[in-house]
């Protein structure tokens, strides 16, 4: 054999042998439970602006019970469902907490299985069938138009040693990942609303004055204890009655004025249709049905014999630079906490069962065309149909006159307009506010009024 055929010979046999090893050598293996690692939850969810709906199930482990939350769009408008379907400010809050789902992904595999979902804290809350209470997760499930779901995934514990994962699984699965979560997830009624309830500015405040009263409940007859008016004057605030030793106690004062500019709603309960329907007249008589005045004066709202409408913790106006009136009237105690409190559901809504830290609150507007002065008007618009250099002096008074009287015309509509637009906001509800904010607007003559410090 020659030295040429040898070679190849030998090269032949070499590059056998490399195939066969390649082909035998031991393989590294991917476990198909790694095959998604790092893949996004919801693909095909891309648009935050997409979702429509927000439902949240929480569990309760002392009552056994599902707690839902949703906030939906709805025949225009954004509601809360869980609420008697508050109008929801929920448009930019849902399209963030959106966002976020949209950017989870599978970072890493923990489990498939199901003996250690409970430890994840990733049960479902909605299942019946699991036998314990604990374990139970959140689940978040987010619709888009024609309850399409976009996203739907139960959070479990938080991971220890790894800060801002949680574990996470999706309904119906076993396999539990491991997962980076910066959601906002709020199922807080106040964070889905708007939390300014009467949108006053306090600088804009000039008037308030304090009704101390009570009624006897069964004869309808009021005990009027004082009444307080507060005005101010500048930037110094006076009150009726004064002695000339007594002065406006300005720390009290702007205690109020700040409570009133931020006070916020802590739940809601839908007043009866008829009634509401009847306060947005804010011009004429209110009608009340028999099933309207059990609906008032369950929470603490009562006419006296003569037709007046009043509560039994008494009330305040609050007079503002636009001309528009605020009644607030303080009712019953609401008892509870939670959405016994927020939504008026669960047995914390009976008398004395629970904390008593809220109360009702009864609010009305109205504007008096009167505050603002009519101006003279002009004696004619001819000025308006000739070249500013053919005026004469009447026409320059006249049109001095015009755009003194539009301007009260704008001040008037304005507001009219804003206590139109806040009665048909306040109308459909009984709110509930905290005690805290009870206890800061309803003073006394002797908690806002000192004797003046000698100099």
């Amino acid at each position: 054999m020659s030295e040429t055929r040898r070679t190849l010979l030998f090269c032949g046999v070499a590059l056998v042998l490399v195939v066969l090893a390649a082909l035998t050598a031991p393989r590294r293996v991917t476990p198909d439970a790694f095959l998604d690692q790092g893949e996004a939850f919801f693909p095909d969810f891309t648009d935050p602006n997409a979702a429509r709906t927000l439902e949240v199930i929480d569990f309760d482990e002392e009552t056994g019970a599902a707690k839902p939350f949703k906030v939906t769009f709805s025949g225009g408008r954004w509601t809360i469902p869980s609420h008697h379907n508050h109008p929801a400010d929920g448009a930019e809050r849902l399209a963030k907490t959106a966002a976020g789902v949209i950017g989870i992904r599978k970072d890493d595999f923990r489990s498939d299985n199901v003996s250690d979902h409970a430890a994840c804290g990733v049960l479902d809350p909605l299942d019946d069938t699991a036998v314990t209470l604990e374990g139970r997760g959140q689940r978040v499930t987010i619709k888009g138009e024609n309850d399409v779901i976009l996203a739907d995934f139960i959070i479990g514990k938080p991971i220890e040693n790894r800060e801002g994962f949680r574990f996470v699984r999706v309904p119906g699965q076993k396999r539990v990942y491991a997962v980076r979560m910066d959601i906002d997830i709020s199922t807080t009624f106040n964070d889905w609303i708007e939390a300014d309830l009467l949108n006053v500015d306090k600088n804009a405040i000039e008037q308030v004055t304090l009704h101390d009263y009570s009624i006897n409940e069964s004869t309808r007859k009021l005990d009027e204890r004082d009444v307080l008016v507060l005005d101010k004057n500048g930037s110094t605030w006076s009150a009726d009655g004064m002695g000339a030793n007594e002065e406006v106690d300005m720390t009290q004062m702007n205690k109020l004025l700040s409570a009133l500019d931020e006070l916020t709603i802590v739940g809601v309960r839908p007043k009866p249709e008829g009634l509401s329907a009847s306060l947005t007249r804010s011009t004429s008589g209110v009608t009340i049905t028999s099933s309207d005045q059990m609906s008032l004066q369950s929470k603490g709202y009562f006419f006296t014999s003569d037709g007046r409408l009043v509560s039994n913790e008494g009330e305040m106006q609050v007079r503002t630079t636009d001309g528009v009136a605020y009644t607030l009237r303080f009712g019953e105690v609401v008892y509870g906490s939670g959405t016994a409190v927020t939504a008026g559901t669960g047995s914390g809504e009976a008398k004395d069962e629970g904390p008593g830290l809220n109360r009702y609150l009864f609010i009305t507007t109205s504007f008096d065309p009167e505050y603002f002065p009519e101006p003279p008007a002009p004696a004619n618009l001819d000025f308006q149909s000739k070249a500013d250099t053919l005026w004469t002096s009447d026409d320059y008074k006249n049109r001095d006159l015009h755009d003194a009287h539009e301007r009260w015309r704008g001040q008037v509509e304005n507001g009219r307009k804003i206590s139109d637009d806040l009665n048909a906001r306040f109308a459909a509800w009984y709110y509930v506010i905290s005690s805290e904010s009870f206890d800061k607007l309803r003073l006394t003559r002797a908690e806002i009024l000192k004797t003046k410090e000698e100099n």
